[in-house]
C-alpha cells in the first residue's frame, strides 16, 4: 500500500504544488486590507489547488506517455515503467477533477464559470510542446491564474488590476524556471522535433530569455506594491525573491547544467514559500 500511495505522489510530483500553492494563497491574503481569509475558505482554496494541479499533471503524463518512453531522463516515471497501469492513470485524473469541481461548487460562483477555461488550458498544455516554443508561456500562464483564483475565491472583484500584476510575476517566474528545465533536453528534443526554446533558440540564448523572464518577475512585484500600499515587509519579500532568482540563474551555465535540480526544485520551492510568509507577515504585523 505504502509503494501505491508513493507512485501516485511521484506520478504527479505532489511535491510540487509547493511551486503554486503559495502564490494561489498570496492572492486570497491580498483580497482585504487586513485581517486573513476564514479557515473555511482557506481549506477549500488548497483543496481546488490540489484536485486542479494532480489533474493537469495526471493529463500531462497520461498524454506524454509515448515520448516519456523514448527520452532517457524520463523512461522511469510512472507511467512508462508500468508501476502505474494507464487505465488507472486515467481514473486518477477523473477523481482529482471532481475533487477540484467540488472545492469550485463550495466557493464564489464565478469560481465554478471558469473551472472549464482552467481544465480545457491543462488538457491542451502538453500538446503545445508539439507545435510551439511558446509552451513554457502556456505554463506560466496555468500557474500565474493561480493567483486570480485564489483572489476571486476569497470574494476579491475580477475587474481589480491586484491579481492580474501578480499573475504576470508567477507567469514569467514559471516560464523562466520552465526555460532552464528544458534545457537538459535540448538534445533530445532537437532529435524529436518537439519545440521549445532551448531547442528553438540553443541554450545559450535560453538562459538569457529565462532571465529577462525573471527581471519581468521582479518588475511586475515592484509594480504591484505600487497597488497594495505595501510595507517595507513586502519590499523584504522582493528583496528575497529578486536575491532567489539571481542565484538561481548564477547555478546554470550553457556548458553547465550540472545544478538544474537545485535550480529548478529547490530555489524555486524558497521563491514561492518565501514570497507568501511575507505577505502573511505584512498581513499579521
Amino acid at each position: 500500500m505504502k509503494n501505491i500511495i508513493s507512485n501516485y505522489f511521484n506520478f504527479i510530483k505532489f511535491e510540487h504544488s509547493i511551486f503554486a500553492l503559495p502564490f494561489a494563497l498570496s492572492g486570497t491574503f491580498l483580497v482585504k486590507d487586513s485581517g486573513l481569509p476564514e479557515a473555511r475558505t482557506i481549506v477549500l482554496i488548497i483543496l481546488a489547488m490540489v484536485g486542479a494541479r494532480s489533474f493537469a499533471m495526471s493529463i500531462n503524463r497520461i498524454i506524454d506517455t509515448n515520448i516519456d518512453l523514448k527520452n532517457p531522463r524520463t523512461k522511469n516515471r510512472e507511467l512508462p515503467e508500468g508501476k502505474i497501469k494507464l487505465s488507472n492513470a486515467i481514473i486518477f485524473s477523473i477523481i482529482s477533477l471532481l475533487v477540484f469541481i467540488y472545492a469550485a461548487l463550495n466557493l464564489p460562483r464565478i469560481c465554478l464559470l471558469l473551472l472549464p477555461i482552467a481544465a480545457v488550458w491543462f488538457f491542451i498544455y502538453p500538446f503545445t510542446k508539439r507545435f510551439t516554443f511558446l509552451s513554457h508561456l502556456w505554463l506560466g500562464v496555468a500557474l500565474g491564474a493561480s493567483v486570480l483564483a485564489g483572489w476571486l475565491a476569497a470574494g476579491g472583484n475580477i475587474s481589480s488590476s491586484i491579481p492580474y500584476i501578480l499573475g504576470l510575476a508567477v507567469t514569467f517566474w514559471t516560464a523562466g524556471f520552465d526555460i532552464i528545465y528544458a534545457c537538459q533536453d535540448y538534445n533530445f528534443d532537437k532529435e524529436n522535433k518537439l519545440h521549445s526554446i532551448p531547442s528553438k533558440f540553443g541554450i545559450k540564448n535560453a538562459l538569457l530569455i529565462s532571465r529577462i523572464f525573471h527581471f519581468l518577475t521582479v518588475l511586475f512585484l515592484i509594480i504591484l506594491s505600487t497597488l497594495t500600499k505595501a510595507s517595507f515587509i513586502y519590499w523584504l519579500g522582493v528583496i528575497f525573491v529578486s536575491a532567489m532568482l539571481l542565484y538561481e540563474q548564477s547555478l546554470v551555465k550553457e556548458n553547465d547544467l550540472s545544478k538544474v535540480n537545485l535550480a529548478f526544485f529547490t530555489i524555486n520551492g524558497w521563491v514561492s514559500i518565501g514570497f507568501f510568509v511575507f505577505i502573511l507577515l505584512e498581513k499579521l504585523i
